[in-house]
């Protein structure tokens, strides 16, 4: 049985839920709260992050995106990764923005501060973490919207990975109510349909005891 270790609101480890559905690859879910330092868990991923693939043989991946790779080379049904080498280096490069530039300037500042802290005891919110957040999503949602009016998906004809981590990313701020969807309608409007996929869709089930997600979160119309 393949095995993913995750967190509900890592965008890395959404980023290969998605991919695993969208390769049709059967798996399950083991939650695992990595701020206990399991020494199990440990010994699977010394990093003690997630997520982590256990690979029906036993073969243990970890890392998002020697995961997403891996898969994309192993389970060639459907190609995430692009299809020659301009398009797997502009698919790349996209990957590298929203689980680099973005993570460190919104999602680190709005889910980290706002449910991470929580998790780890770390005190209160960083106010001034939190605006940050909210003033560079901005300019994130404006280069996505940029992107999808001169391209049918974020790099270029095809969907692939960089709409699914940029998507994996975003799901865990407007989780929080975050996303000013009605400001930059493009963006919106690319979102809606990553949010109408089957393999997008088991993500806005998703429910954080004490901490229920928007209404609109899990409406495929918003």
């Amino acid at each position: 049985m393949r095995v993913l270790y995750h967190l509900w609101l890592s965008a890395f480890s959404r980023t290969i839920r998605v991919v695993l559905k969208e390769k049709n690859l059967e798996f399950t879910l083991k939650a695992e709260k990595v701020w206990e330092r399991r020494p199990e868990f440990l010994a699977l991923n010394p990093a003690g992050e997630v997520p982590v693939l256990i690979e029906p043989e036993g073969a243990v991946l970890v890392d998002d995106h020697a995961i997403a790779e891996y898969l994309d080379e192993v389970y060639r049904e459907k190609i995430l990764l692009g299809l020659n080498p301009i398009d797997r280096a502009e698919v790349r490069r996209l990957v590298a923005w929203f689980d680099v530039k973005m993570n460190h300037e919104v999602t680190e500042n709005l889910v980290g501060e706002k449910m991470m802290k929580r998790f780890l005891g770390l005190g209160q919110p960083n106010s001034s973490a939190i605006r940050a957040g909210h003033l560079n999503l901005v300019h994130h949602l404006d280069y996505i919207g940029y992107l999808t009016e001169r391209r049918r998906w974020l790099a270029g004809d095809n969907f692939s990975l960089a709409d699914i981590t940029a998507a994996a990313h975003l799901s865990t701020i407007d989780y929080l109510g975050d996303v000013p969807w009605d400001d930059h309608e493009p963006a919106k409007e690319w979102y809606a349909r990553i949010k109408s996929r089957p393999s997008f869709r088991p993500l806005l089930s998703d429910h954080i005891p004490g901490a229920p997600p928007p209404k609109h979160y899990a409406d495929l119309d918003f």
